[in-house]
């Protein structure tokens, strides 16, 4: 029995820090993605959706200490009417956007390149999902491609004029994740800022990459800006992604660990047959002097050994199979539609301490009862 109690914590053990590897893979990999599309730092209006910066408020905020790279950028919904017509997010960025955010490398642009034209001749990078919902095929184009922006100047959105209409020629596709795919197209600032008849200086925000303390950062930056602006860190800009990502680990930790909450009642059982067995040793050692504490420690530590053991073994056994996975892609997706074709895997030492706590825990709970029996039980050697 305590074989098996070993083997039920061993696995236990296993299949927490295996899962929780996986997942903190699966956590890693999306971070990517979003760290490849957002930027480090943003600034954006506090009330409002446009806000006015001057040139000699970017220089400032250029040499703020920290800030590597700062982009300018304009966003608006949009329609954009290729073969067929989809609702789009114009986001129209500078020079600088390509410095701030890896949305350019080849990693993430599939087809074409990242030229966005000038006012005049304006070119879209467009995301997988928008290109097959408005027929576009970026490298064999055949329909001419129009965007459909809102006027800001007309009195009603259904008026003749409620809509600036202009042609756009469609030069690279990016894809980055699904939700990035089926909503973004990036063109030129100016041309977006000329169909939203806004100012050279009018912005809906500015993102920066940035260097060292990030809180640092953004503290300079706030109090260069004022209560006018807000400035946003990664995070601050994905707060439900990562409350969700956080909050899954912490479920799927808890669903395994009752798992080896049900394994416990193996150490009870094998406990509890222990007590059984030792009768006449308890007995000669109650006649030796020895105290319920000490009766109770011994039968304690038996517990403890067993969480140790099975726990050290199957957490190591974990590690070697993480590992494995890490250097040969053993396990992987079926077909060719994922990002990448294995399951990401990334190993903490915080993951390791927090099992190896839970398993000491619940094994030196699981043997507190038998060992409690133990301690108070009186045996006579007269009756053996």
């Amino acid at each position: 029995m305590s074989r098996i109690s070993l083997l039920a914590i061993g696995v236990g053990a296993t299949a927490l820090i295996i899962v929780l590897s996986v997942v903190n893979g699966f956590e890693d990999l999306v971070k990517g993605l979003y760290n490849d599309f957002y930027a480090d730092m943003r600034v954006v209006p506090a009330r409002g959706k446009i806000m006015r910066i001057p040139t000699d408020r970017l220089q400032q905020i250029k040499k703020v200490p920290g800030v590597l790279a700062l982009s300018c950028v304009a966003e608006e919904k949009a329609v954009l009417n290729g073969a067929f017509q989809t609702v789009i997010t114009m986001k129209g960025v500078d020079s600088q956007y390509t410095a701030v955010t890896n949305i350019h490398t080849p990693q993430h642009l599939m087809r074409g390149s990242f030229s966005l034209g000038d006012v005049d001749h304006p070119a879209i990078v467009v995301g997988t999902g928008i290109e097959n919902a408005a027929g576009l095929e970026v490298e064999k184009f055949r329909y001419p491609a129009v965007v459909y922006l809102p006027n800001k100047q007309a009195d009603r959105l259904s008026s003749e004029e409620g809509l600036h209409s202009f042609s756009v020629v469609p030069v690279g596709t990016f894809a980055v994740q699904q939700e990035f795919d089926n909503k973004y197209v990036f063109t030129n600032l100016p041309f977006l800022q000329y169909m939203l008849s806004m100012q050279p200086d009018e912005y809906n925000a500015l993102e920066m990459r940035i260097s060292g303390d990030g809180a640092a950062v953004q503290q300079s930056l706030q109090q260069l800006l004022g209560k006018d602006f807000r400035v946003e860190t990664r995070y601050q800009q994905n707060v439900g992604l990562y409350r969700v990502m956080k909050t899954e680990k912490w479920f799927i930790f808890i669903v395994l660990t009752l798992i080896l909450v049900v394994a416990a009642f193996n150490i009870i059982g094998s406990q509890t047959m222990l007590v059984l067995e030792k009768k006449k040793d308890i007995a000669i050692l109650q006649a030796m002097g020895a105290s319920e504490e000490r009766i109770r420690s011994i039968f304690l530590l038996e517990g403890l050994l067993l969480g140790v053991i099975g726990g050290g073994c199957g957490m190591l056994l974990a590690a070697f199979i993480c590992w494995l996975q890490i250097q040969f892609k053993l396990i992987g997706f079926p077909g060719n539609s994922f990002i990448i074709n294995y399951y990401p895997v990334t190993m903490r030492a915080g993951d390791f301490l927090l099992v190896g706590v839970t398993l000491l825990a619940i094994t030196l709970g699981a043997a507190w009862i038998p060992a409690q029996r133990a301690g108070r039980q009186g045996y006579s050697l007269k009756s053996f």
